[in-house]
């Protein structure tokens, strides 16, 4: 079992930054693909981007170049740097850590974090 804990959302101006923060506990996050996806208000879950414990990164379009996720493995914990916020970028971020074995799926998610960004 996994318990992710987001923390770093908060209200910022267009242009500013943030950065997110995703504790991990009960499991080793260098095992699983760590990931950060968002809800803006009245649509669904969507992908930001991924770290998988190989060290390859992905980033939806909408935010590469802005944002950067990165890990720390001896601190258990995932990172979100978000720079160049736009008001689009308002939504409740999730972290995400996912792990497929031969016999099963592991997935966890965190609670949110909101994250408001202001024109």
């Amino acid at each position: 079992q996994v318990q992710l804990v987001e923390s770093g959302g908060g209200l910022v101006q267009a242009g500013g930054s943030l950065r997110l923060f995703c504790a991990a506990f009960g499991s080793i996050v260098s095992m699983y693909t760590m990931g950060w996806y968002r809800q803006p208000p009245g649509n669904q879950r969507e992908l930001v981007a991924t770290f998988a414990s190989g060290g390859s990164t992905n980033y939806a379009d909408s935010v590469k170049g802005r944002f950067t996720i990165s890990r720390d493995n001896a601190k258990n914990t995932v990172y979100l740097q978000m720079n160049s916020l736009k008001p689009d970028d308002t939504a409740v971020y999730y972290c995400n850590a996912y792990r497929r074995t031969w016999a099963r799926e592991y997935n966890y998610w965190g609670q949110g974090t909101q994250v408001t960004v202001s024109s």
